[in-house]
């Protein structure tokens, strides 16, 4: 048995990564406990496994005292002198007591430990894989469904994508291939488990550093996601190099770069807009694809008064309100969308600090084509 064990504990080493010690210690562990109970023992043992000789070998160790109290335990200090004059209180006592036929029992229990400790160990190699692509995107299969998960073949590892994270109205059937993004991934007696999501903001993030080499490369950051999953999103992104248009960059020529995003994510749209440290163009960019009047700004609340021509103001809005609640969320600030009727009757608008156009000077071409673009987003 010593040199097929021997041989199986070099080759683990070299192709799993399990150390031929910690293999060893691990087996003569559980020898101790196979010893203790086949043959029904509860004194202290040690296993000698000595791969290189081709010997088991188990000791009862006994503690050396004034009175015993216990003999499986305990040994006195007269019976201790008698096997070697040596030993004095304290000491411990080691006596061979290896049955007959333990070298059965401690192939099998070695062929078990080796099994079990070969599989905590891929278990341990998959997880140091995957957790260190947490906040990441990867290709999936769709490998089976129930009522409340749908399993994502990721190569040695399932994950688990639940419900929550499932874009809603979009569905999914066994060997589709499906982009995901890796939320948790964490340590189970099951082994290490995988969850991931199509929802989460961080899927538009990592397909747009996919697909615009500016972002990848750093000249182009994104810096805000507004997220609602299956239906429209909105970016900013700023560019470092002033030569470079970061929207222009994101969209790419004719479309092409945000289209394959768009058809990655069925149909939903988004609306990438340029960052600005001045809260007044941020939230009127974030506004788009409706014009805006006039911004005016209240940090102590850190909210904002928009105002936007009264023939857009349903576009500003949004349906169900959308395109203002994904504005706030990108932006940061609470936004109070007026007409301009409005804004006038209030005596808010045109104010001391407006800076943008006259709404009659404001409308263009482009304007009545994001209205065609967008007519579907009116209530």
């Amino acid at each position: 048995m010593s040199s097929d064990l021997l041989d199986a504990l070099n080759a683990l080493e070299e192709q799993k990564g399990i150390s031929r010690d910690v293999l060893i210690e691990a087996i003569e562990a559980a020898l101790v406990t196979a010893y203790k109970r086949n043959f029904n023992q509860a004194q202290n043992v040690r296993v000698d496994l000595n791969l290189d000789k081709g010997s088991i070998r188990v000791f009862s160790r006994k503690d050396v005292v004034e009175e015993v109290e216990d003999d499986r335990l305990q040994i006195s200090l007269e019976d201790a002198k008698v096997i070697n004059p040596a030993y004095q209180l304290e000491d411990i006592v080691e006596q061979e007591v290896t049955p007959r036929n333990f070298g059965r029992i401690a192939a099998q229990t070695a062929k078990q430990v080796v099994t079990q400790r070969v599989r905590e160990a891929e278990r341990g190699l998959i997880y140091e894989q995957y957790v260190d692509r947490e906040d990441d995107i990867v290709t999936g299969v769709v490998e089976r469904l129930d009522a409340r998960n749908i399993y994502v073949g990721l190569g040695k590892v399932e994950a688990a994508l639940p419900v929550n994270e499932q874009i809603q109205g979009e569905s999914y059937h066994p060997h589709d291939r499906i982009k995901v993004y890796i939320t948790k991934v964490e340590r189970t007696t099951r082994g290490p488990q995988v969850i991931v999501s199509r929802t989460h903001p961080g899927l538009l993030r990592r397909l747009f550093e996919m697909e615009v080499p500016e972002i990848y490369e750093g000249i182009v950051e994104i810096k805000s996601i507004a997220r609602e999953a299956g239906d429209r999103s909105k970016i900013s992104v700023f560019a470092h190099n002033e030569e470079v248009d970061p929207v222009g960059s994101c969209v790419g020529a004719k479309g092409a770069r945000v289209q394959t995003i768009v058809n990655e994510l069925n149909g939903e749209k988004i609306d990438i807009v340029e960052w600005s440290e001045d809260p007044v163009v941020f939230v009127a960019n974030a506004l788009s694809p409706s014009k805006v009047l006039d911004v005016q700004v209240n940090e102590e609340e850190k909210s904002t008064t928009v105002v936007v021509p009264d023939y857009q103001l349903s576009l500003a809005i949004g349906k169900r309100g959308q395109n203002a609640r994904l504005a706030a969320k990108l932006t940061g600030w609470k936004i109070d969308i007026k007409s301009e009727t409005d804004a006038r009757e209030l005596g808010i608008y045109p104010s001391a600090t407006s800076t943008f156009i006259p709404a009659d000077d404001a409308e263009s071409d482009f304007d009545d084509v994001a209205v065609d673009l967008y007519q579907d987003d009116e209530e």
